[in-house]
């Protein structure tokens, strides 16, 4: 091994370098789910002996270079005006850049890992120019992300070409999910040959907190023995937050007490706030919108249910989530990683069935056993040291 300095830091070369482009990380600019995944993934394969170089955009109070938890942070600053379209290729082209430095100092890397469309153009722009192989992880679709159908706007387009794009010049293209396979499939024809599924991941103990879940309740004027429903994520057309709102009046016929904290911000939050009060359970709902790690924490070990409402889900990273804190889980059956009566209540996209499901687990049906046998399943298959294993295996298979 060689001893370098780059940017101030102390860094040593190993057998495999990987470069991963990404729009968000945990320790840069956190958006949603793509973040935990690319930094926790990346933090397991540099366990493993394997140099890991994470490009990404800068918050403007980070560090140009760092080096966290033995992976290299390289992060961008770029003119943030204009579409999502625009902005992305002022990140792509500083991404570039920022790719020549490092590898004047580094050598050339061995492949690289791009995570959904948004660094598809300078990951195309680098195999071309050095023939440096990439693989493509997808996370979602906008096709999904618009509540499956295609949508007409140009920026819409513009993201299903580039998605296209990136599935077709990847030598290799990693999908979380089977449904999320069968949906990449459909939409942009990639080839059996060139996919594998590898699960979204988990920390054992991320969530799970020894915490008084009436104290939490207390903070927000809830009584402390109130059962609470959660919904955590972007407020969006695709989460379906509006479908539990709409599912609450049919949960309150049934039992009176239950009340519903929704975290996350997004387009859908302001509408729902507003369904609610027509719906005269406004005073039942706590939309708390954009919320600190810690609150989220807090509120996945102090509720009773996490209800996934999903039209559309690649994955379910908030599944995860509430198995690690042992929660019993209540979705629709898009998301394929419950399997009802199992580790969950499957539902269909409905609010009479949501209600259903959240009322047969508020009358004491199998509510502890499908929260244990949750957080079995992230002991056991949902952790980083075995996907990290599977992604090594893939960077290998292109490198050979």
């Amino acid at each position: 091994m060689v001893t370098i300095l780059f940017g101030g830091l102390r860094i040593k070369n190993s057998e495999m370098k990987i470069g991963v482009f990404t729009w968000e990380s945990l320790y840069s600019v956190k958006v949603g789910g793509i973040a935990p995944h690319v930094t926790e993934l990346s933090e397991s394969i540099a366990k493993k002996g394997i140099q890991v170089h994470i490009f990404t955009r800068s918050s403007g109070e980070t560090n140009d270079h760092d080096i966290i938890n033995g992976v290299h942070y390289h992060r961008v600053s770029f003119d943030q005006s204009g579409s999502i379209i625009h902005q992305m290729d002022k990140m792509c082209d500083a991404m570039y850049h920022m790719y020549l430095q490092v590898v004047h100092e580094f050598g050339q890397f061995d492949i690289l890992h791009g995570h959904d469309w948004h660094p598809v153009n300078v990951l195309c722009q680098i195999k071309a120019e050095f023939k440096v192989p990439f693989i493509l992880t997808y996370h979602s679709t906008e096709w999904g992300r618009n509540g499956n159908k295609h949508a007409s706007w140009w920026e819409a387009t513009e993201i299903s070409h580039r998605e296209w794009l990136g599935g077709y010049e990847a030598s290799e293209v990693i999908i979380t999910s089977n449904i999320l396979r069968d949906e990449v499939q459909y939409l942009y024809q990639i080839p059996d040959y060139k996919i594998s599924i590898v699960p979204n991941g988990i920390y054992k103990g991320k969530i799970k907190r020894d915490i008084d879940p009436g104290k939490i309740k207390q903070k927000y004027g809830i009584h402390p023995f109130t059962p609470v429903i959660l919904f955590i994520g972007r407020m969006s057309y695709q989460k379906g937050p509006d479908l539990m709102v709409q599912s609450i009046p049919h949960i309150l016929s049934h039992r009176g007490d239950p009340e519903f904290v929704f975290i996350g911000e997004g387009e859908m939050r302001m509408p729902c706030q507003k369904l609610a009060n027509e719906l005269g359970i406004g005073h039942k709902c706590h939309f708390l919108g954009y919320a600190p790690d810690e609150t989220a924490i807090e509120w996945n070990n102090a509720c009773d249910i996490v209800c996934v409402p999903s039209r559309n889900e690649p994955f379910g990273i908030v599944v995860l989530e509430a198995w690690d804190a042992a929660k019993t889980v209540v979705a629709t059956d898009a998301v394929k990683i419950i399997k009802g009566f199992k580790n969950g209540i499957s539902v269909y996209r409905d609010p009479y069935s949501i209600a259903w499901g959240i009322n047969y687990v508020l009358d004491g049906n199998g509510s502890n056993k499908l929260g244990l046998e949750g957080k079995r399943l992230v002991e056991t298959i949902y952790n980083w040291n075995s996907i990290s294993s599977s992604t090594i295996d893939i960077y290998q298979k292109c490198v050979k």
